[in-house]
């Protein structure tokens, strides 16, 4: 709840249309010129280590990306964190906490006991 509920809905709007126009621009690229792209996403597994890992082939996982899967899980990483920030004076974000014996519950919940 940290976000009042306008302002919330308008960034998650700002962050569909971000996130279409990426997937729709990257999966064009990636027809037009798959070879480039392809050296691309290599370069980026490169620096995440993602290219070292024996069992991942690029020919099994670039693919993925810019599909409806990438699609729909880069929209929810990205709206999930509008609602893991605040503005200054605003309420933070109602986050979920593991008490030390192990019960979970959100941080509200928490600070009320």
């Amino acid at each position: 709840m940290g976000l009042p509920q306008p302002g919330l809905w308008l960034k998650r709007l700002w962050v569909l249309l971000e996130v279409a126009v990426h997937v729709v621009v990257g999966k064009v690229l990636l027809i037009l010129f798959p070879d480039r792209v392809k050296r691309n996403i290599l370069a980026m597994g490169e620096k995440t280590g993602m290219t070292r890992n024996p069992h991942f082939s690029h020919d099994n996982w670039i693919p993925t990306f810019f599909s409806t899967q990438y699609f729909w899980f880069v929209l929810k990483v990205r709206w999930q964190r509008l609602e893991d920030t605040t503005e200054l004076g605003g309420l933070a974000p109602n986050c979920p906490v593991v008490h030390l014996s192990g019960q979970r519950c959100n941080i509200w919940e928490f600070m009320q006991g």
